[in-house]
């Protein structure tokens, strides 16, 4: 940091740069423990975050493994006409803010998993085979919408925890030591300039003396 002057050496430049220097060390604080509440947060959403995607990983290979069954029986071309027609699946979003961060979490739980009856499948032993590559997926996609809030509150958490951390990294080792040293430069051309006048008056005053 360069201790070279960048504004007028007055008591003015003086108290203005204290007072800012007095908010951006209020506002470090205030980052500080928002950044700490983020951490919280985040800690107590990783366990059960980690939890889920291992149960999403176990029931990614089942489901892929029973629909490897399903296409051995009926092929690609059968597994496309026995799932016509497509589903349409809606949730309600329900809004909300942790620390000032717009999230959103499904209001009304959805069932995905459906019965024998619901699913419509045709009976037979290839039925049984799409049947449980069906309901396996069905399982799966339970699994991913009912995370999927929760991965979404976890990715904004961290993004907010990244933006706070780079905001303090700022104020800490870029804005408060340039004010400091600005304020050490003003100071000291304030204290040059008293010892000058000081020195003037005393050479005045002896030129007087009689």
């Amino acid at each position: 940091m360069s201790g070279r002057l960048t504004v007028a050496p007055t008591r003015q430049n003086l108290l203005r740069a204290s007072r800012r220097l007095d908010r951006v060390l209020r506002g470090t604080q205030l980052l500080r423990r928002k950044r700490e509440a983020l951490v919280s947060e985040l800690f107590k959403l990783a366990r059960p975050a980690a939890d889920a995607r291992a149960l999403i990983t176990q029931r990614t290979r089942t489901a892929w493994s029973a629909l490897l069954g399903a296409l051995a029986v009926q092929g690609r071309d059968g597994l496309r006409a026995l799932g016509w027609p497509s589903r349409d699946i809606q949730v309600t979003l329900r809004t909300a803010s942790v620390w000032g961060i717009p999230v959103a979490s499904i209001e009304t739980p959805v069932r995905l998993e459906r019965t024998l009856a619901e699913r419509g499948a045709p009976p037979g032993p290839g039925g049984a085979a799409v049947s449980r590559a069906a309901h396996e997926f069905e399982l799966l996609g339970q699994l991913l919408l009912d995370a999927a809030p929760r991965e979404m509150l976890i990715r904004r958490l961290g993004e907010a925890l990244a933006r706070t951390s780079r905001q303090v990294h700022t104020l800490e080792r870029r804005v408060a030591p340039m004010l400091q040293t600005q304020m050490t430069a003003v100071r000291r051309h304030l204290e040059e300039r008293e010892r000058e006048e000081h020195l003037r008056l005393k050479h005045v005053a002896v030129r007087r003396t009689p």
